[in-house]
């Protein structure tokens, strides 16, 4: 049996609030920065009357970093994502392995963590209905836990995981200053219509389908917990109105990786990103130290 596995999740995408990033920094001046642990997670977005609609959870107010911060689904890879086993059991256009691994991790994530999957029935070469997916919810815990691998799920349940629904949307890097380190892609993907998304009850306490710009907003009045990445991204999926044309426009676009760095300067730290990376800031002064 697979040794319990931690559902980590990511590390830019859960505690990177600036003041955050700040006293890790601090606390890493004499560690050695690590190499970066791969990670992914998977932005489910759906059609609504005003703008797209993205699903989002809370995480449990004991988690040790970022508590009570609405984040998208996902967490680090496993090494199963990355098995050959599983070449037939995903549909992927992708030839390159270590991002056919990722594609599975968003997938697999998605599924513990919310409870949808993006998988065909191998039968019928469509993706699974809301039917199907209501009888296998059962296997999202041992999946989490070990108990149950991937492979042998998707075997039973004669499945193919649909990585080919996937559009990758981002690529965020831990700052090399941090004890902890990950490589995250992140990823688009239209939630099936009759999938019902539902948060685990573990590490993610709530959830909700909500737009971009309620989702900033409700952070900026304070009703809401979002960290700098998490915030990024969702302002640069505000720039389009339905869930087509976000994933459309992305398929066509380039993706800048985005290592974040700080700088001081003579009125503060700041904290920097590409400007090439597309998003609508490159810097934001971090706050001082002390406050809120």
């Amino acid at each position: 049996m697979k040794p319990k596995r931690k559902h980590v999740l990511l590390r830019m995408q859960r505690t990177q609030t600036t003041s955050t990033i700040e006293k890790e920094i601090n606390m890493s001046k004499n560690h050695q920065s690590p190499n970066p642990v791969p990670a992914a997670t998977i932005l489910l977005l759906r059609p609504s009357d005003t703008q797209l609609e993205v699903f989002m959870v809370v995480r449990h107010h004991q988690i040790d970093f970022a508590s009570g911060a609405l984040v998208f689904p996902g967490g680090k890879a496993d090494d199963q994502d990355f098995d050959d086993d599983l070449l037939h059991l995903i549909q992927s256009p992708n030839p390159d392995s270590n991002m056919r691994g990722a594609e599975v991790s968003a997938i697999r994530e998605a599924f513990e963590e919310c409870g949808i999957l993006l998988a065909y029935d191998q039968e019928t070469d469509q993706i699974i209905d809301g039917t199907r997916l209501e009888s296998i919810q059962h296997y999202r815990e041992p999946l989490n836990s070990g108990e149950v691998l991937l492979k042998d799920f998707l075997v039973k349940e004669k499945l193919k995981l649909a990585c080919d629904q996937l559009t990758r949307f981002a690529h965020w890097i831990t700052p090399e200053m941090m004890p902890k380190r990950f490589d995250t892609h992140f990823y688009l993907a239209l939630a099936p219509e009759d999938h019902v998304a539902v948060h685990d009850g573990y590490e993610s306490v709530d959830s909700v389908w909500i737009s971009p710009d309620q989702a900033v907003q409700e952070a900026k009045a304070g009703k809401r917990t979002i960290i700098f990445p998490t915030r990024l991204n969702l302002e640069k999926l505000s720039e389009w109105n339905t869930p087509y044309d976000a994933i459309e426009a992305t398929k066509t676009s380039d993706i800048v990786s985005v290592l974040p760095w700080t700088e001081k300067r003579e009125d503060g730290n700041y904290l920097c990103i590409p400007p090439e990376a597309g998003y609508n800031i490159s810097e934001e002064k971090m706050p001082e130290r002390g406050a809120p």
